[in-house]
């Protein structure tokens, strides 16, 4: 938007967006992602069976740095160094849980 100041802008993008909520259909084993208004009304039943639905708890999105991903946001603050010595101990890790004992001897020469 030109001409916006970006807290002007931001504040009226905030006033627009609407909560999602989430839906449970237990006859369906689906759910449901609705965008609604706060003041509007509960969704009742299901768009599918018709059958009553139950608004469940969701996580909320607090997303302040715009990542795209909770991986993205953990290595944005990881220098490479760090990275790499994380990496080198985790290969420390995998070796010694994953890869078997070496062979001592040979089963067929028996």
């Amino acid at each position: 938007m030109a001409g916006v100041e970006p807290a002007t802008r931001f504040s009226r993008e905030r006033r627009n967006a609407m909560p999602i909520y989430e839906y449970e259909c237990a006859p369906c084993l689906v759910i449901y992602e609705v965008r609604q208004g706060m003041s509007d009304p509960p969704l009742a039943t299901c768009p599918r069976c018709k059958e009553p639905v139950a608004r469940i708890m969701s996580a909320p999105n607090v997303n302040r740095y715009n990542f795209s991903s909770p991986t993205e946001a953990k290595y944005a603050k990881v220098t490479p160094r760090e990275e790499i010595a994380k990496e080198r101990e985790l290969q420390k890790v995998y070796e010694r849980i994953w890869l078997p004992p070496p062979v001592k001897h040979n089963p067929w020469d028996e």
